[in-house]
């Protein structure tokens, strides 16, 4: 799986964060907590920044990444009690605006930290991982 150690890395921060902090705070603290985590485990990251999205090769407008870890990995966080199909649906739906390979979906608003690899099948580099799921 690509960037298989990096994304494994920023889930054991989350973790971390999680287990200090536990859930029922706003989204920003963990946002917060989670970079202070990342900085200690000598992670290079951006945070809250804007990312052109693309349609058709023309730029359409921007969102906010909540983190682009080593400008590899998007980093969506929520503060939802159950993460669903929505939420998934989502960060799918930024790592091909933004076009990039892979991304993390986490969740501090359960009592259980929940998180989500996700991928996008249209990039290149996941050519294989598309063979697989198929």
């Amino acid at each position: 799986m690509q960037h298989e150690a990096l994304t494994r890395k920023i889930i054991g921060c989350a973790m971390k964060v999680h287990n200090v902090l536990g859930n029922g705070f706003q989204e920003v603290i963990y946002q917060r907590a989670l970079s202070i985590e990342m900085e200690k485990q000598g992670l290079g990251f951006e945070r809250e920044i804007e990312m052109t999205i693309f349609y058709d090769g023309q730029d359409i407008g921007t969102r906010r990444v909540d983190f682009f870890v080593e400008e590899k990995i998007m980093v969506e966080l929520k503060a939802v009690s159950i993460l669903d199909d929505l939420h998934l649906a989502q960060a799918m739906n930024y790592l091909e605006a933004y076009d990039l390979p892979v991304g993390l979906l986490i969740n501090f608003g359960s009592k259980s930290m929940e998180f989500k690899r996700v991928f996008n099948t249209k990039h290149p580099d996941n050519a294989e991982y598309k063979r697989k799921i198929v």
